[in-house]
């Protein structure tokens, strides 16, 4: 699960967001037409990706996938999957430390300043108070602890936005500047392995 009930930062309205990784049947690559790379559903907010589609993401370092594999909040694992999330340091590399600053910078070149959405600012400091703990410890911050109150408040609008901004900026400048944890590529040999397994699993 992700979404504000993975982050500790639900409201009496939240969604729950649901997010998971399913292995398509090895002998359908076989045909012309793939298999997809990702559903949505059965339940409302619930969205999957086929397990290689997750894998090529995690590799790349993407921020939602890689605190997918981080979530404090699991309804089902199968053994497939505990392998899976046993596995998830070796997606981690140095590369993350750019996308997440990335995926922030995104969020706040879409923002109006004059008219912020604050929950998108909300999740753009999230960001990047996750790409922080993840270079200094090795993982994503994903229960954001003891910055609740204050991401709540900029969530209701209770935050100046220069506040809000200097914010940004100075957990901007600690990412840019922390020093690294992170091995500089990901273990795709150990990646590799653990996906060729599951395919034959399923032949």
């Amino acid at each position: 699960m992700t979404g504000s009930r993975a982050y500790a930062l639900e409201t009496d309205c939240s969604d729950t967001d649901r997010r998971g990784v399913f292995v398509a049947p090895t002998a359908a690559f076989w045909r012309l037409d793939k298999p997809a790379t990702h559903r949505d559903g059965p339940l409302p907010e619930q969205f999957s990706w086929e397990v290689e589609r997750f894998c090529r993401l995690a590799l790349q370092a993407n921020p939602t996938v890689l605190e997918c594999l981080w979530s404090p909040v699991v309804e089902v694992v199968t053994p497939a999957g505990q392998r899976l999330l046993d596995l998830r340091e070796a997606f981690l590399s140095e590369r993350a430390r750019q996308t997440f600053a990335g995926y922030a910078l995104d969020q706040f070149r879409r923002l109006d300043q004059e008219r912020p959405k604050w929950k998108q600012a909300m999740h753009m400091v999230r960001l990047l108070l996750s790409g922080l703990h993840l270079v200094r410890h090795g993982e994503p911050m994903v229960r954001v602890g003891e910055h609740r109150e204050r991401l709540l408040a900029i969530r209701r609008g209770e935050v100046p936005w220069a506040e809000v901004d200097a914010w940004r900026e100075s957990l901007s400048a600690e990412l840019a500047a922390a020093a690294n944890t992170l091995p500089p590529l990901p273990d795709r040999d150990r990646v590799e392995e653990f996906l060729v397994g599951v395919r034959k699993e399923h032949l």
